[in-house]
């Protein structure tokens, strides 16, 4: 199952989604005879980037973490 496409964190992929909505709206026919597939693939290119700037974001925060946590640790084997 995929999850819901139209959340608070997709907002900057809200066009590209809508269109391929709307291209999926025109019937079955339209999609099963690719009609659809360019809207898809700017669907997941957007989102591919989304996915990108998160991961680059939560790497960030994780090594600022890290460097705390073994500050702490310094800190703590310094005071034993």
């Amino acid at each position: 199952m995929h999850p819901h496409l139209h959340t608070k964190d997709n907002r900057a992929c809200e066009e590209v989604m809508t269109i391929l909505d709307e291209c999926h709206a025109r019937g079955f026919m339209w999609k099963a005879v690719g009609m659809c597939n360019d809207a898809k693939t700017n669907v997941n290119k957007c989102l591919r980037a989304q996915r990108l700037e998160r991961t680059k974001a939560n790497r960030e925060a994780a090594k600022l973490k890290n460097e705390q946590t073994k500050k702490h640790w310094e800190e703590i084997d310094s005071n034993s």
